[in-house]
């Protein structure tokens, strides 16, 4: 099989595997309990945390463990609206967001809040004039993706926080860093996040498991209620095996620079290889990250019928956007106002540090002859 996928998830890594089975089998207490086997769980919960904690540049009670990145976005846009209602209602975010910013803010909407929902350019970018421009002295949140996951498109966060304090606002920063966190570096202090969501399965850990930073000092209100854990932000029983996982694959990310120059040469030898093929065009910008393709190819078949096609007879898997829209249309090339018959027919690559040339080279031949033999031009 090869993997071309790594935006919806990524493999795990031999040594995060293993040490999620220890967690499971050997040091499995409850992390709240005060015996050994209790006290062992918290200590690997612990040594994650400070991992995590290490790698964005931060105090590790700024890091609040969750199920996953769609739990973090939630918390972080709910959480920061609903704590700040009466400063104001307007919250900032854009047409391109991953569903879970989308949603949260559509209810959000539903209970009064004023929505402003950024419009991309055709290749999917936002400019930080619109971000300024957006932001006004009710403004409460600004919540805004590192790096789009389906074209890549590189958005300019760090604009959001000198448009509020431009405003006058009392706003906070919320960014989703899902796809940027070990890829590219990550520090929020640096980005200006108030708010930044993470997770595991992206960087080669275990799904299940995500975080939200929050920077110290900033209030935000709980959606769960129970227990006292993780600040009583994400109360109920740690999932240290995954969480532990999660500290293992943090300790495993490579030094991002040599990564970001293989992960380059890829980027440029795919590119070069797939618009060589006839009426292969890309979505992707110029400025995308060199993790993420999205690309029109030239057939009758949709793009989720590719997505199939190409793994039933090639063994390659690819995506026709993003895994959590379940095979709807991509409100991302939409928003960036393409055609019905490129957003139909389009589909994204997505690579990790493990994918090669030789695979870049099967996929190329995969769709030079789905092309020829399914004409649709």
């Amino acid at each position: 099989m090869i993997y071309l996928d790594n935006s919806a998830t990524t493999p795990v890594e031999r040594e995060v595997a293993d040490k999620i089975y220890d967690m499971l089998t050997v040091k499995f207490g409850n992390p709240s309990s005060f015996h050994k086997a209790g006290l062992d769980s918290n200590a690997e919960v612990r040594s994650a945390r400070s991992r995590l904690a290490g790698a964005l540049s931060c105090e590790e009670e700024e890091i609040i463990f969750t199920s996953g990145g769609t739990e973090a976005n939630n918390l972080a846009v709910f959480g920061a609206a609903i704590a700040n209602r009466r400063r104001g209602k307007r919250i900032v975010t854009t047409e391109i967001e991953h569903e879970s910013v989308l949603e949260a803010v559509n209810e959000l909407e539903k209970q009064g809040f004023e929505v402003i929902r950024l419009s991309p350019d055709s290749d999917g970018n936002i400019s930080p004039e619109a971000i300024e421009n957006a932001v006004n002295s009710e403004t409460i949140l600004v919540s805004m993706m590192y790096i789009n996951n389906e074209v890549g498109s590189v958005l300019p966060v760090e604009a959001a926080a000198r448009a509020i304090k431009k405003a006058g606002a009392p706003a906070l920063v919320h960014i989703d860093c899902v796809q940027a966190f070990g890829k590219i570096p990550v520090k929020p202090k640096k980005l200006g996040a108030d708010l930044l969501t993470v997770t595991a399965h992206k960087i080669h850990g275990p799904k299940g498991v995500g975080a939200l930073y929050i920077k110290k000092g900033v209030r935000i209100v709980p959606r769960q209620f129970g227990g006292a854990q993780e600040r009583k932000l994400r109360p109920g029983t740690e999932a240290s095996p995954l969480i532990a996982g999660f500290g293992k694959a943090v300790e495993l990310i490579p030094d991002l620079k040599i990564q970001q120059e293989k992960i380059r040469e890829l980027n440029l030898y795919a590119k070069e290889r797939l618009t060589a093929i006839e009426g292969v065009k890309l979505n992707s910008g110029e400025n995308a990250s060199d993790y993420i393709i999205n690309l029109y190819i030239p057939t009758f078949m949709t793009s989720q019928t590719v997505v199939q096609h190409f793994s039933s007879r090639y063994g390659i898997c690819i995506s026709s956007g993003s895994a959590c829209a379940k095979g709807k249309k991509s409100h991302v090339l939409t928003a960036m106002r393409l055609s019905d018959k490129i957003i139909e027919h389009s589909v994204r690559i997505s690579f990790s540090r493990f994918n090669t040339k030789e695979e870049i080279d099967a996929l190329a031949e995969a769709i030079k002859e789905t092309a020829e033999n399914y004409p649709g031009r």
